[in-house]
């Protein structure tokens, strides 16, 4: 069926940069409604558009139509409006409001101002079938009206101003024109939508040392404020988000320049105030210009993220790490809004590679990510073939590239980096172990191929990865709050074996789609970069820059030979005892630490690393009343101020990685093949923690897991999907064969 936004204007109006604009159109239909067998409507935005049929909503999404690499993948998203059409009659009416969003977001940091084009537009198509055959089509041309609306400022960053008075009052009227846009981009939605998902109500309202009303609502979270009050015409209340509290105000440096503000002017009636054109990441909210006392009812958080089902959950006898787990579970929902993002508050929120190349194993536990990790590899993949140097940029969508960097910022020239770049082989391996979609690898093979070979063409005549830039083991605790790359793990050592890594999963996936060349080809190059890191960076077991991250990785991704992998994982255990069981590693080593050790008879030393309560560690953000994983391990510092330097948020989930091990190791849930076609229960009990339960929705059915210390022994109880095979694995390892139903086993 032919796209019929492809006929459809893309219109724009003349208004003030911050104000919304609503399109509306009048449509008389062709024959009564009641004949109308099914209505459609086809809409997409540069910007982002809520659209109304007859002043309902035709969805209960929001942020449409969500961010993407705009210039090749413009979505465009379908609804069904036939119960809308035909429970009216006469006159349909339609009107579109359409805001800033991601297009025109004035998106990054330090006043980089990116963005895709000056102009928001809409595309519409409304399609109506009659009994008889009969269609009649609406599109967006120069007929529609546009005016301004209640909404005078909307930005993600700064937040909106909503002014009740201008309810229900026609606008200023404003000339529409169109605006050339390559009807190519076009897309259907594949991602999913973004909604409301949950509301929370405030746990405390209070008055600040400096007598400012603050509001706490219990919960690190991202979305809006919705507020229902009446008071004088004209009176404006003004809402500040913030993540955290500092000397008993609201903690708004990590926000940078970004305003966090919501402005809402009353009418002088009852009013609801919802800002659906922004969002923000807060726990708390400061309230200026309340008429009367604020109460509890008056308020509710709108926590809005993409649409994703729970799969997984995990709780434990350490209430710390059920906890902990938890936080990592709230940072996803956070951050998992239209892109996985870095973070949720500040003026940045872009979809850092690095990021969640560290986190996909987790989130595709945690949650059905297959569609929207899939549509964001669509994007990468985009991104890198239209780059010049076909390199995976370190954001995507990579809106970086329309910066404007003032002359005081330096940004570090970049070719391929490690982590950062290995997202394109990385993320598709989770979600190939998660989900076992083969037609979706096949699809994100190319991608691999890319990043690989711009890796290849960075190598030095040694084999290594040695030269160029590399962000290396990213925000090591040990490093100065200012320099957050300035890590003690050699980041060429870091790249080399990130390239082992995906080379050797690129010759795996090659495999499985049928590529024997290309299988063999990356064989070779892992191979050889195994070689090379053996030879240059390996001496007796000892791994170049002797640190906790560097022996992760190369015991993790097998780069060691037998003798040398023991001395380097004793080496590690001995590294990890020397520091007092606090985490000493950033982005790089804390996915591959605890596996690490508990891989190498290290079980003990696992345990009390990952339940080490003193900072730096997992658990030491917990003990802070931390809800959601920071960026840094001390991003709040123990004396209850804020960390220094300028990039601190308190929702960003990368550190949070560990939680695939709690899931695997410590929960025993495990794939032992692609997408959970077969199960591994293999829980490997340490010291503090005497429970686990945890439980997986595979797509056979629920995977549960619950072991105990506490009475007789071990004892195990599982339950896996009729059908499916599982290998149960107990300390000891006495192995057992089941297929399907409940079984229990004691050790």
């Amino acid at each position: 069926m032919e796209n019929p936004l492809t006929h459809a204007d893309f219109l724009t109006a003349e208004a003030p940069r911050e104000a919304a604009i609503r399109f509306r159109r009048t449509i008389v239909p062709e024959q009564p409604r009641e004949e109308v067998v099914s209505a459609r409507l086809v809409a997409t935005a540069l910007g982002v558009y809520e659209a109304r049929l007859d002043g309902a909503p035709v969805s209960d999404s929001v942020l449409d139509p969500g961010w993407n690499a705009y210039e090749w993948r413009l979505p465009f998203q379908t609804w069904d409006v036939t119960d809308a059409v035909r429970g009216g009659s006469g006159e349909l009416s339609l009107d579109v409001l359409v805001g800033n969003g991601w297009y025109r977001g004035d998106l990054g940091f330090e006043g980089a101002n990116a963005n895709y084009g000056e102009q928001i537009a809409l595309a519409l198509a409304l399609e109506l079938v009659f009994e008889d055959g009969a269609v009649q089509t609406v599109l967006t041309d120069p007929s529609w009206r546009a005016e301004t609306t209640e909404v005078l400022r909307n930005s993600l960053y700064n937040g909106e101003t909503i002014d009740a008075r201008l309810r229900g009052e026609p606008g200023e009227e404003l000339a529409v024109s169109t605006v050339d846009v390559d009807r190519s981009r076009l897309i259907a939605q594949a991602g999913p939508p973004v909604r409301r998902q949950e509301t929370l109500r405030p746990v405390r309202i209070w008055t600040s040392p400096a007598g400012r009303t603050l509001v706490d609502f219990g919960q690190n979270l991202v979305g809006w404020i919705r507020a229902s009050l009446q008071g004088p015409r004209g009176t404006e209340i003004v809402l500040r988000h913030a993540e955290v509290l500092e000397d008993g105000e609201l903690g708004t440096r990590p926000l940078r320049a970004a305003k966090a503000t919501d402005v809402f002017v009353l009418s002088g009636g009852e009013d609801v105030f919802e800002p659906t054109l922004t969002f923000h990441g807060f726990r708390y909210a400061e309230v200026t210009g309340w008429p009367g006392e604020l109460r509890p009812e008056d308020l509710e958080a709108v926590v809005v993220h993409s649409e994703m089902r729970r799969l997984g959950s995990f709780e434990c006898s350490d209430p710390l790490v059920t906890q902990l787990v938890r936080n990592s579970v709230w940072g996803q929902k956070g951050n998992f809004l239209s892109v996985p993002t870095d973070c949720p508050q500040r003026d940045e929120r872009l979809g850092w590679t690095g990021d969640i190349a560290a986190y996909a194993a987790s989130a595709s536990f945690q949650f059905d990510t297959s569609d929207f990790l899939h549509d964001w590899l669509e994007d990468l993949h985009a991104e890198t073939r239209h780059s010049s140097a076909g390199i995976v940029p370190i954001v995507v969508p990579d809106v970086l590239k329309y910066a404007h960097f003032g002359d005081d910022f330096a940004f570090p020239a970049l070719g391929a980096t490690a982590i950062w770049g290995d997202a394109a082989v990385w993320v598709p391996e989770a979600l190939w172990w998660a989900y076992g979609d083969r037609d979706r690898l096949a699809t994100h093979y190319p991608a691999m191929v890319l990043h690989l070979e711009s890796v290849e063409r960075a190598l030095s005549p040694s084999g290594l990865w040695d030269e160029g830039f590399q962000f290396g083991d990213w925000l090591d605790p040990d490093a100065p709050p200012e320099n957050p790359a300035a890590a003690k793990a050699d980041p060429h050592v870091v790249a080399t074996a990130c390239l082992y890594r995906s080379a050797s999963f690129a010759a795996e996936a090659a495999e499985i789609l049928g590529k024997a060349a290309d299988a063999e080809r990356w064989r070779a190059l892992a191979e050889r970069t195994r070689t090379a890191f053996q030879e240059h960076y390996v001496e007796a077991g000892r791994v170049r820059s002797d640190c906790v991250t560097v022996y992760a990785l190369a015991i993790c991704f097998g780069l060691l030979d037998d003798v040398d992998r023991e001395k380097a994982a004793d080496r590690l255990a001995e590294l990890v005892r020397a520091g007092d069981y606090r985490v000493t590693t950033g982005f790089a080593g804390t996915p591959f630490v605890t596996w690490a050790l508990s891989d190498t008879g290290h079980v003990e030393d696992a345990y009390r690393l990952l339940r080490e309560k003193e900072n730096p560690s997992w658990l030491y953000p917990v003990t802070m009343g931390a809800t959601t994983v920071w960026e840094r391990w001390d991003s709040m510092l123990p004396d209850g101020s804020i960390n220094p330097g300028e990039m601190t948020s308190f929702n960003h989930y990368a550190l949070g990685a560990v939680v695939d091990w709690i899931h695997q190791v410590v929960g025993g849930v495990r794939p032992a093949e692609p997408g959970y076609a077969k199960v591994r229960i293999e829980p490997v009990p340490g010291p503090g923690i005497t429970w686990a339960r945890t439980r997986y929705e595979s797509a056979a059915g629920e995977i549960a897991a619950h072991w105990s210390t506490e009475d007789e022994g071990f004892v195990l109880d599982v339950r896996i999907p009729d059908g499916v095979p599982a290998e149960i694995v107990l300390p000891g390892g006495a192995a057992h064969e089941v297929v399907g139903g409940e079984h229990r086993f004691v050790a």
